[in-house]
């Protein structure tokens, strides 16, 4: 049997900060890809009663929601949202136990588990990443818009949900990584004197993800040389080389090997 994994993620947390689409099936085969089993696979949802009483397509698509969750064996945990009053400004103030809760879950089923791969831009899991190392538990924050630094450099591993393959979206008619694919990837080397450089993408989900030099024959990586005039317009190159920079661009081949073309910069972190 294989080390246990367990999943967390704030749904809406995710889809208002750049993870809209969501793939939930290939984030529990990225968590598995050790040949670990998911012991414990959370979804966490702040649910608005009031706003499902004004709207019945909110309503059904957040049940239709939980069902295609269900199907990939999660846990759907519904947390209602909770309505203040401001009793100086009369503000109506709408507030969700979801973070509280899924940090709380982390701790406790954290002691069953080997590792835990938890998606969400909360800076204050900081403390919560540090408790479950402490008591040996391997963590990896898969994110993407709007990461605090405290939190990604205090994890274990920070994968960009972007780079991911098949976890977001994304218009292509062929299969990501083949020729004529678009992937997302990061441009880890370039020339301001040559004016090309080279960016790396993750072709396929596999326990190599640690090994990122694309040389090795064991990488799950591949390099594409990438030229300064395929670069949108309006992007400052002096920002390159970056490992904090996401492109999106669309796969050539020629006799010379991989080229990119129409690279768009889809996240700055």
């Amino acid at each position: 049997m294989g080390n246990k994994v367990g999943i967390f993620v704030d749904a809406v947390n995710v889809t208002m900060n750049g993870g809209y689409g969501l793939r939930y099936d290939v984030l529990r085969r990225f968590a598995c890809r050790q040949g670990c089993r998911p012991s414990r696979m959370n979804v966490y949802l702040a649910f608005d009663s009031r706003r499902a009483e004004e709207d019945p397509n909110y309503k059904e698509k957040t049940n239709r929601f939980g069902k295609v969750l269900r199907d990939f064996e999660y846990k759907v945990l519904v947390k209602p949202v909770q309505y203040y009053e401001d009793s100086e400004s009369d503000e109506l103030i709408i507030k969700s136990t979801v973070d509280m809760d899924m940090a709380v879950d982390m701790l406790e089923q954290g002691e069953a588990l080997d590792s835990i791969i938890f998606c969400t831009n909360n800076g204050s899991f900081v403390s919560v990443v540090k408790a479950l190392q402490r008591k040996g538990t391997r963590v990896t924050l898969v994110g993407f818009e709007d990461m605090p630094e405290a939190l990604r450099n205090e994890v274990d591993c920070f994968m960009p949900g972007y780079l991911i393959p098949g976890l977001l979206p994304i218009e292509s008619p062929y299969k990501w990584g083949e020729v004529g694919s678009r992937v997302r990837g990061l441009c880890y080397d370039f020339s301001h004197e040559d004016g090309y450089g080279f960016i790396r993408y993750l072709k396929t989900i596999n326990e190599n993800i640690w090994i990122t030099d694309s040389r090795l024959e064991r990488s799950p990586y591949k390099t594409v040389f990438a030229h300064i005039s395929q670069f949108e317009p309006n992007f400052d190159t002096s920002y390159l080389p970056s490992r904090d920079l996401i492109f999106e661009l669309d796969l050539v081949k020629n006799e010379k090997g991989l080229f990119a073309e129409n690279i768009k910069l889809v996240s700055p972190s």
